[in-house]
């Protein structure tokens, strides 16, 4: 009877193992990942653009906000100033008469630094549907998106609000 007691006691632990092991797997949300660094508000500090002649411009006067829910929800909303025209520069419109909104879902890929929304509505209608791959890194307290497309040249900072 001892000796059931033990082999017992021997299977709960091993099965209390595997099954902390597997939870670990399924998650990527653990503490510090990604997925955790990006869930918030967040606010638009600049913006960097690539001009036709090469050089990189940055933009401080546009507003924007950026919201990663923990459920895998996100949404983003940028307004542009009044006298700027959005750049045609990019081969992906996302702007339309100076505001660029959009929201859906996300999924994280830890390996590659990248964060995929899913478009499910925008305000420049032909992005609906759109998977949109960005790759992030935080530094300083800072998020920086960009493109993970090699034909388009710029990157987002937000900060948390």
């Amino acid at each position: 009877m001892k000796a059931l007691r033990y082999v017992a006691l021997a299977v709960v632990v091993a099965l209390s193992g595997f099954s902390r092991a597997q939870s670990a797997e399924r998650t990527d949300a653990g503490p510090g990942s990604g997925r955790e660094q990006l869930v918030g508000a967040w606010r638009l500090a600049w913006m960097e653009e690539q001009g036709a002649d090469g050089k990189v411009t940055r933009s401080t006067d546009r507003k924007g906000m950026l919201i990663y829910t923990p459920d895998g929800q996100m949404s983003v909303q940028v307004m542009y100033p009044s006298s700027e025209t959005v750049s045609s520069q990019n081969p992906v419109q996302y702007a339309q008469d100076g505001y660029e909104a959009s929201f859906g879902s996300y999924e994280v890929n830890e390996q590659a630094h990248t964060v995929t929304n899913h478009v499910e509505g925008s305000l420049v209608r032909a992005l609906v549907g759109d998977d949109l791959p960005r790759v992030y890194r935080f530094s300083d307290g800072r998020l920086t998106l960009r493109s993970s497309r090699p034909d388009e040249h710029w990157s987002v900072t937000w900060e948390h609000y």
